[in-house]
């Protein structure tokens, strides 16, 4: 198995220090103590060469190596994505609509991955490169990858601070007002979600049709579909939060992660990116706002 990371006990130790104790504050890749026992149970370190164990004495000069997990190498997706950025460290793709980004089965955005990046040449790169956040199946834009185990921990721990900040692009069936905000508990967890109307045109069959800016303050599974319905205003083409309001089939769900805000987890610099939410989101409101003039002729 690969090293990731080797650390000489260069202190003096002069008590008896229990490994499990040591690792939480030498190790850099695992900040809990539940996270160091469950790589100790599977057997990820070694104190010169030999397993180390939750009872292990750590000594001086001792070497300590923290060794890769092992997991099953799964077939490689390959379906060609839109690669936004890349570094030896990080990635950003374009999620397309319709494909998960993980789970149990082949066709997801994770194992397509190896198949749209380079391998990262890090020490600590990871066996394959992973998503950091989600986004629902039928959601497509800006998904944030990690190359390296430093950088997905870093990434983790600005999401979990709420340090990255996101904009979506969606188009809802109804007439918002221009600014506003939506603050309903989800899943008995504190949500909270800015809007901007950016237009509202007329439509036949929904009475009006708008299109949105929405920026999430909380990160709750499926949190802007819910709200947005609880506002009055549910997201074109949602089959699960609609409201009651018909649904347009083979159409899709209108939203879009267009906008990211991060800081680099290696080189500290503050990174924004933007993307053109899908020329469908334009079309549909001007379809629409076309049947509704030309029904009233």
């Amino acid at each position: 198995m690969k090293v990731i990371y080797r650390h000489i006990v260069s202190d003096e130790i002069i008590e008896k220090v229990r490994a499990s104790d040591y690792l939480l504050k030498h190790i850099p890749y695992i900040e809990t103590k539940s996270g160091i026992k469950k790589a100790l149970k599977k057997q990820r370190f070694l104190i010169n060469r030999q397993i180390c164990n939750t009872g292990t004495l750590i000594k001086t000069g001792q070497i300590i190596e923290f060794l890769e997990e092992h997991t099953l190498q799964k077939k490689v997706f390959k379906l060609r994505l839109n690669v936004i950025f890349e570094d030896d460290f990080i990635a950003l793709i374009n999620k397309p609509a319709g494909i998960s980004v993980s789970g149990n089965y082949f066709k997801t955005i994770q194992n397509a991955l190896p198949y749209n990046l380079k391998k990262s040449e890090q020490t600590d790169t990871l066996q394959t490169p992973l998503p950091v956040h989600r986004l629902d199946n039928q959601t497509s834009g800006l998904l944030l990858i990690a190359k390296t185990h430093k950088a997905r921990i870093n990434l983790g721990k600005q999401f979990e601070e709420k340090k990255i900040k996101k904009k979506y692009n969606a188009v809802v069936i109804g007439k918002p007002s221009k600014s506003d905000a939506v603050n309903f508990p989800v899943d008995g967890k504190n949500a909270f979600t800015r809007y901007e109307t950016l237009k509202t045109e007329k439509s036949l069959r929904n009475g009006y049709l708008s299109l949105l800016n929405l920026y999430p303050e909380t990160g709750r599974t499926h949190q802007l579909r819910i709200h947005c319905e609880k506002a009055g205003f549910p997201i074109l083409g949602d089959k699960l939060y609609n409201g009651n309001s018909p649904v347009f089939k083979g159409k899709g769900l209108f939203l879009s992660a267009s906008e990211i805000n991060f800081i680099h987890p290696l080189t500290n610099e503050f990174l924004t990116f933007e993307i053109p939410y899908p020329k469908k989101f334009d079309k549909i409101i001007e379809r629409e706002k076309q049947r509704h003039f030309t029904a009233n002729l």
